[in-house]
């Protein structure tokens, strides 16, 4: 009798799986839906950051390859434009050791993304952080920055693709 129940159990366990997965999408499908195949990316050089304009650039080269599952192409060819300009970056201390050293600092990076295609233009605030450790009573090296500021971008394009795959969800619906 105990087996009997065991196998209806399974067998209601395997059903319910099965139902809920029938309708889902990734939320990359859902992005890819509104940009299109071909992307073209631009990042704006920040006067005050220049060299995190380089790091921010890779990111939403590798966002579009790797979550968007589309090509880089020439502004000519592409179905959709990203301008993507870097709003803000911080750098705030979370957390002290016992003499009052900062031992954890958070990075915050905030983008502007402007998408044009298909005749229309929509901007997007992404933000992203990264938490990183550091020596008591140490600056943060080059290295150590450069790694937040890509760490946070990736962050932040990621809170992108999340909107711009909620933008396609609803216009399959």
């Amino acid at each position: 009798m105990k087996v009997f129940r065991l196998h209806r159990v399974l067998l209601a366990l395997i059903l319910g799986v099965l139902f809920a997965g029938c309708g889902y999408l990734p939320a990359s499908k859902q992005a890819r839906e509104v940009l299109g195949e071909k992307i073209f990316v631009e990042v704006t050089v920040s006067l005050e950051n220049p060299e995190s304009a380089v790091l921010i650039k890779d990111a939403t080269r590798k966002a579009v390859i790797t979550r968007f599952h589309a090509s880089l192409v020439p502004q000519k060819m592409a179905e959709t434009t990203l301008w993507v300009d870097l709003a803000n970056v911080s750098f705030v201390p979370l957390q002290y050791d016992s003499n009052g050293y900062v031992i954890v600092y958070r990075t915050a990076v905030i983008l502007n993304v402007t998408r044009r295609g298909n005749g229309e233009k929509k901007s997007y605030n992404a933000q992203g952080f990264y938490d990183f450790a550091i020596e008591p009573n140490a600056v943060i090296t080059d290295t150590q920055r450069f790694e937040a500021i890509r760490y946070a971008s990736l962050k932040a394009l990621n809170s992108f693709v999340a909107k711009v795959g909620a933008e396609g969800s609803k216009a399959a619906e």
